[in-house]
């Protein structure tokens, strides 16, 4: 069996979909499911369902007694916004923790997403580097929350039997229920659909003009193929960054959902909110050396292919229907 956390979410239904394809039907999801997230489960093969506190509870009472080839640990708060500090430690460390040490228990792979959050302003540089970690410092509460497990599983020795997966500005189908933390993709998609603009941030940073600032933004068929690479390579372990590889300006992005579209350009700049301006990352670009001295060799799909897949396949297409 594998066993997908966050299953019904963004990542973890293209992860259960990539299986599918693969023939790989004997999967666990476990989620806290919602009527927009059960979207995402509708045209996939699975064997079972549970809710996240109730598969803790089976893990802590130690009653699964099937045996478990991979975990792939999703499942997490992945709001930037959110201010409940306990709330976190319990939902991302905690309960990753107790993941973490039942599947190293049962010699079962564990793959969990930690999260390129963890990088902050990027000061520090964006290297996967694992010793490291401790010298990064986030700007939100959930990048906190992922650098702390990152920590506890190096100080707990399972970065040699383990892998964290720091992905960076992931984008695609089945990320409709993520509310505003929804790609930008997306809300440029509803927005020229409204009013034949998309709105940018204006910049609040000398060093970036309007729209200017970057980010290392990456399709979900990508991130999906990254994640499943070390499914196949089990004696692959530690900290991996998984993105492009490549830092694009927002200007970028908006000029490419209006091509995908076929619309003329129109953006729009606004103020920044103020409670926003001091977390705000000006760059992330991951750096992918260590992914690919690991062994992985396919070609990331460039940000206008991208789009353009996402926009017409999925977004203006009425007869796609949820899933993947």
């Amino acid at each position: 069996m594998i066993i997908v956390t966050g299953g019904a979410g963004f990542i973890g239904s293209a992860i259960i979909a990539a299986l599918n394809k693969r023939g790989i039907t004997d999967i666990l999801v476990v989620d806290e499911l919602g009527k927009e997230s059960c979207e995402n489960l509708a045209n996939l093969s699975f064997a079972d369902y549970a809710e996240k506190s109730d598969f803790l509870k089976t893990v802590v009472d130690k009653k699964i007694n099937t045996a478990v080839e991979s975990v792939f640990h999703i499942g997490a708060c992945s709001d930037t916004t959110e201010t409940d500090a306990e709330y976190l430690e319990k939902n991302n460390s905690q309960y990753s923790e107790t993941l973490a040490r039942w599947a190293t228990d049962a010699d079962s792979r564990f793959i969990y997403a930690s999260s390129a959050a963890t990088y902050g302003d990027g000061s520090k540089g964006f290297s996967d580097d694992e010793g490291k970690i401790e010298l990064l410092q986030p700007l939100n509460l959930y990048g906190h929350s992922k650098q702390r497990f990152d920590m506890w599983v190096r100080e707990n020795s399972l970065l040699g039997k383990i892998v964290g997966l720091k992905y960076f500005n992931v984008f695609g189908p089945n990320e409709y229920h993520k509310g505003n933390m929804r790609s930008f993709i997306l809300k440029a998609f509803e927005q020229i659909n409204a009013a034949g603009k998309v709105r940018l941030f204006k910049s609040c940073n000398p060093d970036y003009a309007d729209g200017q600032y970057k980010r290392d933004f990456l399709y979900i068929k990508d991130a999906v193929d990254m994640t499943l690479f070390f499914h196949d390579n089990p004696k692959v372990n530690g900290l991996f960054n998984i993105g492009a590889g490549k830092a694009r300006t927002w200007n970028d992005l908006a000029k490419a959902v209006f091509a995908a579209m076929g619309k003329k350009e129109n953006i729009e700049y606004i103020d920044m909110p103020e409670s926003i301006r001091n977390q705000y990352q000006y760059f992330t670009q991951a750096d992918i050396t260590k992914l690919r001295r690991a062994g992985y060799k396919q070609q990331i799909t460039s940000l206008e292919d991208a789009v353009k897949d996402y926009v017409q396949n999925y977004l203006q297409n009425s007869s796609y229907l949820g899933g993947y």
